[in-house]
C-alpha cells in the first residue's frame, strides 16, 4: 500500500504537526489572493485533510466546505476546527464524484491531493485527474476560480517537480487545462534540526533526514506550486 494512504488513514495527528510548521513567512495566502478575492467567497476544499486551507481562510470566506476520503484526517480536522472556533462543514467523499449541484461555489481548491494520482493510478492518472477537474469546473459558477496546490520539492534550495511523473502532471495542468503557475517558498520552521527530523521522517523518509542533519536545518526548505484558473 502507498505509504501516503497509510498515513492519511492512521497518522493524521502527526501529519497535522508537520503542516502546522509550514509556510513560516506566510506566502500562501497572498498567492491565493493573486488568483481570486477570497473574502466573502463560497469555497469548496477538496482533499481537505486536517484543515490546511480552511484554517487559513477561517473568518475570511463566507462559506467553506471541506471534503476528504479519509476519516482519520476528518477527525483531526474536526479537532483543529474546534480549536480555531471555526464553523465550516466537513464531508467524507470522493473528489471525483462531488455531491453538489452545478454552480454552487465561487472557488474550488485542491491542496496537495491530485498529485498523488500519479502514484496511485500510474497507468491512467490523467483519466482519474480529469474526473476531478471536470467536477471542479462543474460546481464553480461562471466567473469563479479553481486553485490547485502541489509540492515543488522539500529540502531543496530551488523549486522543481520532485518526480518526472509530477513534472508531466504539472505541464498537463498548464498546457491542457490552462492553469497558470506561481512558485512560492513555504518553508517549515522547527526548533532545531533534531525536531525537524523527528516530526518529518515518517512522511518524507530517511534520505531527507540525512539532508536535514547534514545542513543542520531547523528551517526546512519547502516549495509550493499554486496553479490558478478563472472560469
Amino acid at each position: 500500500m502507498d505509504h501516503f494512504i497509510q498515513i492519511y488513514k492512521t497518522q493524521a495527528k502527526s501529519y497535522h504537526r508537520i503542516i502546522a510548521a509550514e509556510d513560516v513567512d506566510n506566502h500562501l495566502h497572498p498567492a491565493l489572493e493573486n488568483i481570486t478575492p477570497l473574502r466573502g467567497a463560497r469555497v469548496l476544499d477538496l482533499g481537505t485533510g486536517t484543515g490546511r486551507i480552511p484554517l487559513l481562510l477561517n473568518g475570511l470566506a463566507k462559506q467553506i466546505v471541506g471534503l476528504d476520503l479519509h476519516w482519520d484526517m476528518l477527525r483531526e480536522h474536526q479537532t483543529q476546527r474546534k480549536r480555531s472556533a471555526g464553523h465550516w462543514s466537513l464531508l467524507a467523499g470522493d473528489m471525483r464524484f462531488l455531491p453538489f449541484p452545478t454552480d454552487t461555489f465561487d472557488v474550488t481548491t485542491a491542496g496537495w491531493a491530485l498529485g498523488h494520482f500519479t502514484g496511485w493510478y500510474p497507468e491512467n492518472w490523467s483519466t482519474e485527474t480529469r474526473r476531478v477537474l471536470d467536477e471542479m469546473h462543474r460546481v464553480v459558477h461562471p466567473g469563479g476560480a479553481l486553485i490547485i496546490l502541489e509540492t515543488l520539492t522539500t529540502g531543496s534550495l530551488i523549486p522543481a517537480p520532485p518526480t518526472p511523473d509530477l513534472a508531466a502532471y504539472y505541464d498537463w495542468l498548464e498546457k491542457r487545462w490552462g492553469f497558470t503557475r506561481q512558485e512560492i517558498q513555504t518553508d517549515y520552521q522547527f526548533t532545531n534540526a533534531e525536531e525537524a527530523i523527528a516530526q518529518t521522517e515518517f512522511f518524507f523518509g530517511p534520505e531527507l533526514s540525512r539532508t536535514i542533519r547534514r545542513n543542520n536545518w531547523a528551517r526546512l526548505p519547502e516549495w509550493t506550486g499554486v496553479w490558478g484558473k478563472r472560469v
